[in-house]
Parts: structure tokens; C-alpha cells; sequence
């Protein structure tokens, strides 16, 4: 383990063998308020760990600070309630966690695998591909925003719903932000950190964030930490055919019609019907009923949703 006071033991290592345990985890972020794509996630991730005797978690991914919406983050914790899904530890908020994030960056410099850069947008232009321009600068990494390095290499990963997925990184992207000049840590760095930390060998998300997934791999790698298992979602949309998204103005989910809402995601998950009743013994009909094979295939799902 890289961090010198991590927060938690990694409870594989407490068992002895990771493979022993599944544990998945919701993450929404505090951006806006949790909408019916969300609900999708939370129940999928929820159900995929039930169901093989596993552990769930929930953790708020809340390191963008400017970005933070008023009132989201009791509105997720709100529906958490609603919906009585139960987290099996005690809820975390990344920004409470930026030392630990700082301390990687540390090491990553000192093994000289991230740069500080100079460049603003204005410099870099429409390229989304970095070209690596101030990977031999050797700038100060004050105020810098901070790139981790990646190689010439194809990085593959075989999801359980999408198939198999590859990137060439320095080809379709190039080096990566992990922290901002404004010093944001970046999306990649704490999500990679939080579920080695948590332990976490399942993730369930949203199709939207498979690109995000072959950056993640190469970064654990970096770190020394295991391989996890990917599963991304079909998507949830709407009528204008846009993804459910707080950008789209999605509809956020009201807390007082839980159990319909909640049958309503089963069903959109392509699951056997559950019986309408409070949303605790709907989950646990939705968890002894589960088949990952009946989730629609592709990255959307069929019909129209708020």
C-alpha cells in the first residue's frame, strides 16, 4: 500500500483473499440531485452485491468543490433513506479526504510518473489528445495543474455487460490531469484511491463512464493495485433522446413515491416483477430474484424516462 496513514485497511486484506469478497458501491456525486438514472445504479450495484453475499457501500464523490449543487447532498442522503438501501459502512465524503489524494501524488512524483503543466485550455486549443508539451519542463508543481504519464500501450478490460473495451491511451488521449491548477483533485485519482481503500472489487455505473475506465486501470496499475471488475450500464433516456443527467435537467427523484419509482428501475433493469411493498422488501425480492443476464444489452435503454 502506497499511503503512509491510509484511512482503512482494505477488508480483503483483513480476510486474506480478496476473491473471497464482493463488494460494490454507490458514488453519486453532490452535483445536483439524484434522478431515475441514478436510482438504476444505486439498485443494480446494490443487487449485484446482495445477491452473491457481498457488501455494498455508499461514498460521495464530492472532491469538485465549485461544483457542488445547494441541498443535493441531503437530497441524496434523503433518498437513501427513502429507498432504505443501507450502506454496509459508515458513509464517506471525499473531500474530507484530499491528504490522502495528495499524499499518492507524492509518491507518483517521486517516482517521477506525474509532471506539473502549464498549459490552459487557450494553449490546447480544440486537441483533445495531449501531446506531452511540458512533460520534459520540469516545472515547480506549485499552482501547476499536475498530468500523470501514460505509455504507447493497449490497455483491454472484458465488462460484464459491454464486452470487451480498449484504449490506447497516449493515442486517444495522452497524459492525464489528476489535479488541477484551481487544486481540484481530479475524478480519476480519487476514485482510484477510494475503492482500493474501500476495498471495492465490483464497480456497476453508467455506461457513460466506460471511457473513463482504461485511465483507472493504468493508474491502479501504477499503484500496485488489483484489477477490478467493470460492469456499465445501458443508460437511461429521455425524451429528446439525451442521457438523464442533472445537465439535462433530469427530474429528481421525490423521496414520498419510493416504492413505485424503485419498481419502476427493476423493470427498467429487465428483472422479474417484484411485489409493490415497502422499498426494504422490494430490494430483497429485487436481490433473491437477480440475473445480470437480463439487463438489456447496449448503452441505452429502451423507452423514455424523467
Amino acid at each position: 500500500m502506497l499511503l503512509h496513514n491510509p484511512p482503512l485497511t482494505p477488508p480483503f486484506e483483513k480476510e486474506g483473499d480478496k476473491r473471497q469478497v464482493h463488494l460494490g458501491r454507490f458514488a453519486p456525486s453532490p452535483t445536483g440531485p439524484l434522478h431515475f438514472g441514478s436510482l438504476i445504479t444505486a439498485v443494480a450495484s446494490y443487487c449485484d452485491a446482495k445477491a452473491q453475499h457481498g457488501r455494498w457501500i455508499v461514498r460521495i464523490e464530492d472532491t469538485d468543490i465549485p461544483r457542488i449543487y445547494p441541498n443535493s447532498e441531503q437530497h441524496i442522503l434523503q433518498c437513501l433513506d427513502a429507498f432504505e438501501f443501507e450502506s454496509d459502512v459508515e458513509i464517506i465524503y471525499q473531500k474530507d479526504r484530499l491528504e490522502y489524494y495528495e499524499s499518492v501524488i507524492e509518491q507518483l512524483r517521486q517516482k517521477k510518473l506525474v509532471y506539473a503543466c502549464e498549459c490552459t485550455r487557450k494553449i490546447l486549443g480544440s486537441n483533445h489528445i495531449y501531446t506531452g508539451t511540458c512533460r520534459e519542463k520540469n516545472l515547480d508543481f506549485h499552482q501547476q495543474a499536475i498530468r500523470v504519464k501514460v505509455a504507447d500501450e493497449t490497455i483491454c478490460f472484458q465488462d460484464r455487460l459491454q464486452g470487451q473495451h480498449c484504449s490506447n491511451l497516449q493515442m486517444d488521449l495522452g497524459d492525464f490531469v489528476l489535479k488541477r491548477r484551481d487544486g481540484i483533485i481530479n475524478y480519476q485519482l480519487a476514485v482510484v484511491v477510494d475503492d482500493y481503500l474501500q476495498g471495492i472489487t465490483h464497480v456497476v455505473r453508467g455506461a457513460d463512464l466506460l471511457d473513463n475506465t482504461e485511465r483507472q486501470i493504468w493508474l491502479g496499475r501504477l499503484l500496485g493495485y488489483p484489477e477490478l471488475t467493470y460492469m456499465h450500464l445501458p443508460l437511461a433516456m429521455n425524451d429528446q433522446g439525451q442521457k438523464l443527467s442533472k445537465q439535462n435537467l433530469a427530474q429528481a427523484l421525490d423521496p414520498n413515491n419510493a416504492s413505485q419509482l424503485l419498481k419502476q428501475a427493476i423493470a427498467a433493469l429487465g428483472q422479474a416483477a417484484v411485489d409493490l411493498d415497502s422499498p426494504h422488501k422490494m430490494l430483497a425480492q429485487a436481490v433473491a430474484q437477480w440475473q445480470v443476464q437480463r439487463i438489456p444489452t447496449g448503452t441505452e435503454i429502451q423507452g423514455i424516462f424523467q
